[in-house]
């Protein structure tokens, strides 16, 4: 798994310990440097890398601001907050960062993380939820505007609706819409038998849950039957995904 890594951080000689490290991790591409928060987003915009560090306290754009709007593109991307400040880990926590490394910390404890990262596309044997839930619910429509105009979505066919590229989009088996709405404004008008917030950024249909497998230190990844979208679940919903199949 080749990974694309940006670093941002004020100091100079922390973007210099970072990228050491980094160069010395087979498949890892250092596809940037920023020295403050703006300039990370304008990189990040323009990279696309898989994995981000940050420091916290940063000029004109904090590293917490910034990975909210990093999430906000690519809930996805791996977020690695390395800073001398312990008391903003609840943010990350908030944000489900990959990793919260403390200033100072050793070389290896990067080695780690970026190993663990890239374990994340390796095969992952789990026996997790097996039992599907059927739902036959006939016509039922999703009503959703967008530029377009609007759509009439069959509920049935959405596989999972997530946030993306600062939008929210719709997935279906066949195509995608892609709408100004809210996560939550879509969740409220979803049944909720069917439909399941397992993540700020993720909506997914509880019929087409196949796996579940760790993905970060807050985190899991839903993989969903027939289809290669997946989506991510946080710690708490697990345990309420897991009494909604367990009862």
């Amino acid at each position: 798994m080749s990974l694309k890594v940006l670093i941002a951080d004020d100091d100079c000689g922390m973007r210099l310990v970072l990228r050491k490290a980094l160069k010395n991790i087979d498949d890892v591409e250092i596809a940037g440097e920023a020295e403050n928060g703006e300039a990370a987003l304008c990189l990040y915009d323009e990279l696309k890398p898989d994995v981000v560090f940050l420091d916290v306290e940063m000029p004109n754009v904090t590293g917490i601001d910034c990975a909210k709007k990093i999430m906000d593109i690519n809930p996805k991307t791996f977020i690695v907050f390395a800073t001398a400040h312990g008391e903003y880990m609840s943010d990350a926590f908030e944000l489900y960062a990959f990793d919260y490394l403390i200033k100072p910390f050793k070389i290896e404890r990067i080695y780690q993380t970026m190993e663990r990262i890239k374990s994340i596309g390796d095969k992952h044997e789990n026996k997790g939820i097996q039992k599907i839930i059927k739902h036959d619910k006939g016509l039922d429509k999703l009503i959703v505007k967008s530029k377009e105009g609007i759509s009439f979505i069959d509920m049935n066919d959405i596989i999972m609706i997530q946030r993306e590229n600062r939008s929210t989009v719709i997935y279906t088996f066949r195509e995608s819409y892609s709408t100004s709405e809210s996560l939550g404004d879509l969740e409220d008008r979803l049944d909720k038998t069917q439909f399941f917030r397992c993540h700020k950024s993720y909506i997914i249909n509880l019929s087409l849950v196949d796996k579940i497998y760790p993905y970060g230190r807050w985190t899991y990844i839903v993989k969903l039957r027939n289809t290669e979208k997946d989506a991510l679940l946080t710690h708490d919903k697990y345990a309420e995904l897991e009494k909604i199949f367990m009862s």
